[in-house]
Formats: C-alpha cells, structure tokens, sequence
C-alpha cells in the first residue's frame, strides 16, 4: 500500500501541479494532493456527487505575474474560469463541477452594477435543480462587502460559498488552488446548507457576515472577532458554531426585487475632523453616511451640529467604529435617540454600508433601520 507524504508536502505538491498547469509546463508534475475520495468498493454504490457551479469573477485568484517569486507583485484578473478548474484537478472527485465567467475584474473595481448583477446570477443559478451549490472565486480587496451582500438579498439555503487568494495563481506556494478545491468540498457539504454565505481561505470557514480583510501581504488575511464556523482539514469539513443572524431564506431582501442600490457614503473618523467630508456627501446624494468614528463609534462635538443638520434633510446617519473589534453601543457616545441616528453594532464601516445600502432599497425610518442593523 502506497503511503502519503506528511500533508505539509501533499500541500506543496498539490500548488506545484496547480502552478505548472497554468504556466502550461511540458514536464508531468506529481498530483498525489490531487488525490480525491477513494472510488468505491466492489459491491457498493458511489454516492451522487454535488453539482456546483463555479462562479468567476476576477480577482487574484485569478492573476498572474512576470516571475513565480512576486507574489504581491502581479496583474488580477488574468486567468479565465476554465483554467481555475482544470489547474485543480481534485474537483472532478469532489463534485460535478461546471464554470461561468462573471466578471474579469480586481475587486477593488467592483460596483453597486456588479454586485445587483452577480447577486441574480446566483440567485438564478440556486434555483436550478441541478445546481446544488455555488462557489464565487473573487478578490479579496472586497470579497467581505460582495459576500454580505449576497448573505442578505440571495433567498436560499442552498451552499454560497467565496474562494480568494493572496497570492497569484503563478507564484511560489500559491494559495489559491487549495482555497478552491476547499470551497468546492464546502459547498458540496450538507453541513454548510443553510449557514449563510461562507468565506473559504487559508483552511478557515468563515461566516461571509463576520469575515474581514486585516492583512494586506499574508495568505492568513482574513479574520472575525467572532472566530471561524469550522475548517477544512484533508478535504473535510469541520463546524464548530453557526451563524444566529437573519440571512438567506430568513432575510426579508430579495434581490429579485432589487435593480439598483442608493449611494451610502463612509466618512472616515480622526482627530481634526472637517464638516465638509459630511456635507460633501449628502450634497452628492447619499441616503445614508456610515461615520466611522473613533472608540465607540464617538463624534467630535464640533461636528454634533452638521450631522445633526444633515439628518434633518432626510440623510440617515449610522455611527460605525474604526476600531477593527467590538460594537457600538446606542445611546453611550451620544444621544441616537435624541438625534435619530443609527448605530452599527458590531459592523465594520463596510459592512455597515452594504446593509443600510440594502435597507434603503424600501422606505425606512431611523427606528426601523435600528432594528435591521439588530436582526442582520
């Protein structure tokens, strides 16, 4: 009986394979982290495998650059979805698996268009009876607002799940490969139905609600205070915790009935502050500003006045924090419910742009946005 090499060296292997296949390398390259669930026995039926669809759309997962060391040196959006897959063999054992090509975009470029637009793709692909779960490949500049966003508006129980990476396809120890083939093995799971959409990286299973990007230059980028649901470890999947906010089937968004988005601006908090930041966007048509404000979401007493203003024209004010952990608490910075203004809770500035973006999509008041950024 042939043995394994430690998984440290199977996870070498497995990049190296992915890397050639790309580079369309002549050489055969060993596939042994290829390797899928073992066939099954004389006598036994092989279970149906699931059928996803691969959803591509740009991003670093997707790049390429001029030499295999840079590997945050690099043009996004470069390797097409047909590639992806056929760069990780494994998939075929793992599931039925079929591409589309969204996007061939960086993330950072991604808009309100692109996110009403894949949030239907998706939508209208979960619908099929033939599609039991979808994987997004996407860069991971905004995989945290896309992933969100489609947590709040994509009315199903059926897996979603976002594969990212931090570094190009053609880079030494290119963490990609092993992103997908998780996010596919994910996907297939019965045990990810119903969780929301989830963020595959770095063998973490992360709740697309609670994961953010901390780190600009490391295959470990992503991070929730709240900590992951579970992991991926030799192509199982392992859940810890579930998610208790509303989303998928339980959200009353439903992006079928959503063609646009109204614009939310984020006004980034600091010392010095100037009310021109604030005024600036409401002039320019937000409905709502995220204030990502120091500590607890606080406001600099010389600016109480121009928020307050702004509100009075209709503009809906959330205080949000800077800080990268904790939550804002109503009524303790300031008086929300004097003002009647919104706090977070325990979204980052980007996130809480995305769900009052959504939110905005129906006529709300204060007290009604406050109860969505509760349940959500």
């Amino acid at each position: 009986m042939r043995r394994l090499p430690p998984a440290a060296s199977r996870r070498t292997l497995m990049r190296a394979g992915a890397l050639a296949l790309l580079l369309g390398a002549a050489s055969p390259v060993p596939t042994l982290a290829l390797q899928g669930p073992e066939p099954a026995k004389p006598g036994e039926t092989a279970a149906a495998k699931a059928r996803i669809v691969i959803v591509a759309t740009g991003g670093t997962i997707a790049g390429a650059g001029a030499d295999a060391s840079n590997s945050a040196t690099y043009q996004a959006a470069k390797v097409p979805v047909d590639k992806l897959i056929a760069a990780v063999p494994a998939l075929s054992k793992v599931a039925e698996v079929r591409g589309e090509q969204a996007f061939q975009i960086a993330s950072e470029s991604f808009t309100n268009v692109q996110l009403v637009q894949l949030a239907k793709q998706v939508s209208k692909l979960l619908k099929q009876d033939d599609v039991d779960g979808v994987v997004i490949t996407h860069g991971t500049d905004t995989v945290e607002e896309t992933a969100y966003f489609l947590d709040l508006v994509v009315r199903s129980d059926k897996p979603i799940v976002m594969a990212a990476a931090m570094r190009p396809s053609t880079s030494l120890s290119a963490d990609g490969a092993l992103n997908l083939l998780d996010a596919v093995t994910v996907a297939a799971s019965k045990e990810a139905r119903a969780k929301g959409v989830l963020l595959t990286m770095n063998d973490e299973i992360q709740a697309g609600r609670d994961a953010t990007k901390r780190v600009n230059i490391k295959p470990s980028a992503f991070f929730s205070q709240w900590g992951p649901l579970g992991m991926v470890v030799e192509g199982k999947t392992y859940f810890f915790r579930a998610p208790v906010k509303r989303h998928g089937t339980a959200s009353e968004f439903n992006i079928d009935e959503i063609e646009t988005l109204p614009e939310v601006a984020i006004v980034y908090g600091s010392g010095n502050m100037s009310p021109a930041a604030y005024t600036s966007a409401a002039q320019g048509g937000a409905k709502a500003i995220i204030h990502a404000g120091t500590g607890n979401g606080s406001v600099a007493g010389y600016l109480v006045d121009t928020l307050k203003g702004i509100r009075g024209q209709g503009v809906h004010i959330v205080r949000s924090s800077r800080v990268g952990d904790g939550f804002v608490l109503r009524n303790a910075e300031q008086p929300d419910d004097t003002y009647d203004w919104v706090v977070a809770h325990d979204l980052n500035p980007q996130k809480a742009k995305i769900l009052a973006a959504v939110a905005l999509t129906k006529p709300v008041d204060a007290k009604e946005l406050q109860r969505i950024f509760w349940e959500y």
